[in-house]
């Protein structure tokens, strides 16, 4: 499913407001959108005056020629190169990038320049883009690392514990005892947005309910293993089981997930040879009535082929989503687990302001700090005993 095009012009106007005149092939490059197609999107954004356009280039509305004023040094602290506080997202994440608007405008209201990296999809990208910004002078940073498997979160403990700057992670909670437990990080409570997924399926009279979810994120991992706890844990369910929402959501060669104790786990998915999860499939062999779907684009895809396949959604089977970024659109409007993305943000970056600016430089004990996600009821679950005959 392609990206949103308001989502895609949000983030255009994000790199163009943090890094100021930047060309429209630049953008293309690092959005992984065309020049056409990038174009077209400056012009619509210049032309309801979001943005200014020049020949080839982007530019902010408020001219950053000239650096924000940055909070006063204190005595005895060496003056900030740039003082930029460097943010670093994966490429192409549109969950992450609300949490990155979340931070961007806590630090813009902060007067902080910012300066945003976009990490790709190869391993290990993250660790240049922080080299960089440091060698540019950045004073602090907030990461959300795309850690597609346990190895690689392994991979980047040691580097990014000895940054020397002060550093939030957003969206990730590190394996407990490792080089990362004692930094500061602002997450969802994925456990919980997970416990309400399925406590309203049970609330709606299912008993018998499958999990679509991925398998490429911390967040995944910790929604799969969260699910198996609940459901064994639910006298109420009968039956269910846990099934990969799409071909590519796999995390790639490396151990599991230290800790997701998935025994008991009814595991279908994909064969080998890549092809589609069929979902009208298992839930027929299963008898399930409701389906949790993560994430959302996976989530309407697979609503999608169960309505190719004679299941309809919510008549034949209940479904809520987990993302909640583009769960409303669907049409059918899905049900779906919405955790605070902006607000991850915007908490993550108080928390690195404090530590920046705060008395003594806020040396104080590490933060951990979880939000707990909402449940937005639309129209994608009914309950058991209404469905007709």
């Amino acid at each position: 499913m392609r990206e949103p095009v308001e989502l895609r012009r949000q983030r255009i106007l994000s790199v163009v407001r943090s890094r100021g005149a930047v060309k429209v092939s630049v953008l293309a490059a690092e959005l992984d959108v065309s020049v056409v197609t990038i174009r077209r999107d400056v012009e619509e954004l210049a032309r309801v005056g979001r943005l200014r356009r020049g020949h080839g280039v982007a530019r902010p509305v408020v001219d950053a020629a000239e650096p924000v004023p940055l909070p006063a040094a204190r005595a005895g602290e060496p003056a900030a190169d740039g003082g930029a506080v460097a943010l670093v997202v994966p490429e192409r994440h549109s969950y992450l990038y609300e949490t990155l608007h979340g931070a961007r405008t806590v630090l813009e209201e902060s007067g902080m320049r910012i300066a945003l990296h976009i990490a790709p999809q190869s391993a290990g990208a993250e660790r240049p883009l922080v080299e960089r910004a440091l060698a540019d002078g950045a004073r602090g940073l907030l990461i959300a690392p795309r850690w597609r498997n346990a190895r690689s979160e392994e991979l980047d403990y040691g580097w990014l514990a000895e940054v020397g700057v002060p550093t939030v992670l957003m969206e990730r909670r590190p394996r407990p005892g490792s080089a990362l437990h004692a930094l500061d990080s602002v997450c969802s409570d994925h456990w919980y947005g997970t416990y309400l997924a399925v406590d309203h399926l049970v609330s709606l009279g299912h008993r018998r309910i499958v999990l679509a979810a991925r398998d490429d994120s911390p967040t995944a991992r910790t929604i799969r293993a969260a699910f198996a706890r609940i459901a064994a844990d639910r006298p109420e369910v009968e039956d269910w089981s846990v099934v990969l929402s799409s071909p590519g959501a796999v995390p790639g060669p490396g151990p599991e997930e230290p800790g997701a104790d998935t025994s008991g786990t009814h595991l279908s998915g994909p064969g080998e040879d890549g092809a589609a999860v069929d979902l009208a499939a298992l839930l027929r062999e299963r008898g399930a009535t409701a389906a949790v779907l993560h994430g959302d684009v996976d989530a309407l895809m697979l609503v999608q082929r169960l309505a190719e396949s004679g299941v309809h959604v919510p008549r034949d089977c209940s479904v809520v989503a987990y993302d909640d970024v583009v769960a409303a659109l669907g049409s059918t409007p899905l049900t779906a687990v919405a955790p605070p993305k902006a607000e991850i943000g915007r908490a993550a970056a108080e928390l690195l302001l404090y530590r920046l600016t705060g008395p003594a430089n806020a040396t104080g004990p590490v933060r951990r700090t979880e939000l707990l996600p909402t449940l937005k009821v639309r129209g994608s679950a009914q309950g058991v005993t209404s469905r007709e005959d």
